[in-house]
C-alpha cells in the first residue's frame, strides 16, 4: 500500500524564466549605465554607448554574433570595478528602474506556476549581481547568471560562467538532477533563439516575444508564442505577488477545508432540525 501512494507522489516541477524581454522589457545589464555613471563606474561616452546598445536591443533583440561582442564590451568594460560598489548601486536603484518595467503577463505567470506548487527559476545571461536582486523582486526560487571572475574584491574583466545557449540547457538539466525535476512536466520561456537549448529541454516550451528565428522555430514545432507588451510596477501587484511560503498555503487550505466543512454540518444541522411553525416576535 504504502508503494502504491509512492508511485502516486507527483514529482517536482519548474518553470524556467529567461530574464530580459521575457520577464522585463529591456536588457537588465544596460538599463542599469546610467547609475553606474552616477557612481563613477563609467564615463559618458560608456553611457551613449550602452544606451545605444539597448536601443538596438530592442528593436530586434540579439543573434548570436551580438551576444558575444556585447559580452566582451561589458566584461571588458567592468574590469575593476568594486563588486560591493556594483551591489549596492544595484540595491539602491533597482526598484526605480526595474520596477517599471517588469511585463505583466510574466508577473502572472510566476504567479500561477508558484500556485500550481512549480518552482521559479530565471536563467540569464547577465551577470549575478544584477540577476539575483531582481530574482528575489520578482520572487523566483532560484537563480541561474553569468559569473566574472573576482579577485581582491574587483572584477577581473574574466568570465568564470557563461549562462548563455547550451550552457543554459545543461545547468536546467543539473538542476533537475540535484532538485528531482521532472524536465518532461517543466516549462520554459524565452524570446531569443539563442535560448533554443534551454526550451528544448522541457516539455512545454514557450516563445514569449520571439525574434524572427525563434518565431519560425516556434510555429514550425508547434510551440505556444506568447506576446507580453504590459510593464507594470511591482508595487501594483503586492497583493498578488506577496504569497505566503507553501507551508502557509497548505496551513490556509487546511483551514479553508474546516471552515467548509463546518459550515456544512452546520447546514446540514439546520436542514435536518423540524421547522417551527410560529416565531417569537
Amino acid at each position: 500500500m504504502l508503494g502504491a501512494v509512492k508511485n502516486l507522489a507527483m514529482p517536482r516541477t519548474a518553470a524556467f524564466f529567461d530574464l530580459d524581454k521575457t520577464v522585463i522589457a529591456k536588457s537588465s545589464t544596460l538599463t542599469f549605465g546610467k547609475s553606474f555613471y552616477q557612481g563613477g563606474l563609467i564615463n559618458r561616452r560608456a553611457v551613449l554607448r550602452t544606451a545605444y546598445a539597448q536601443f538596438v536591443y530592442l528593436l530586434g533583440g540579439a543573434d548570436h554574433d551580438q551576444m558575444e561582442r556585447m559580452r566582451e564590451y561589458l566584461s571588458g568594460l567592468a574590469r575593476g570595478w568594486d563588486v560591493e560598489q556594483v551591489r549596492e548601486i544595484v540595491a539602491e536603484t533597482i526598484h526605480g528602474l526595474i520596477d517599471p518595467i517588469i511585463y505583466d503577463e510574466a508577473a502572472s505567470l510566476i504567479e500561477k506556476h508558484h500556485l500550481a506548487g512549480r518552482d521559479v527559476v530565471i536563467v540569464s545571461s547577465s551577470g549575478a549581481e544584477v540577476v539575483e536582486p531582481i530574482g528575489r523582486m520578482i520572487g523566483a526560487d532560484r537563480v541561474v547568471a553569468t559569473r566574472m571572475v573576482v579577485e581582491e574584491g574587483r572584477f577581473t574583466g574574466e568570465i568564470e560562467y557563461y549562462a548563455y545557449g547550451p550552457t543554459k540547457a545543461e545547468a536546467i538539466r543539473e538542476l533537475a538532477e540535484s532538485e528531482g525535476y521532472d524536465l518532461a512536466r517543466c516549462y520554459a520561456y524565452s524570446d531569443s533563439a539563442t535560448d533554443l537549448p534551454m526550451l528544448e529541454a522541457v516539455g512545454h516550451p514557450h516563445a514569449v516575444n520571439p525574434d524572427r528565428a525563434l518565431r519560425k522555430e516556434a510555429l514550425a514545432r508547434d510551440w505556444p508564442v506568447l506576446t507580453f507588451s504590459r510593464p507594470v510596477r511591482l508595487r501594483q501587484r503586492i497583493p498578488a505577488l506577496s504569497m505566503p511560503s507553501r507551508p502557509a498555503l497548505a496551513l490556509a487550505a487546511v483551514a479553508v477545508g474546516a471552515a467548509a466543512a463546518t459550515a456544512g454540518f452546520v447546514w446540514l444541522n439546520n436542514r435536518n432540525r423540524p421547522t417551527p411553525l410560529f416565531r417569537r416576535s
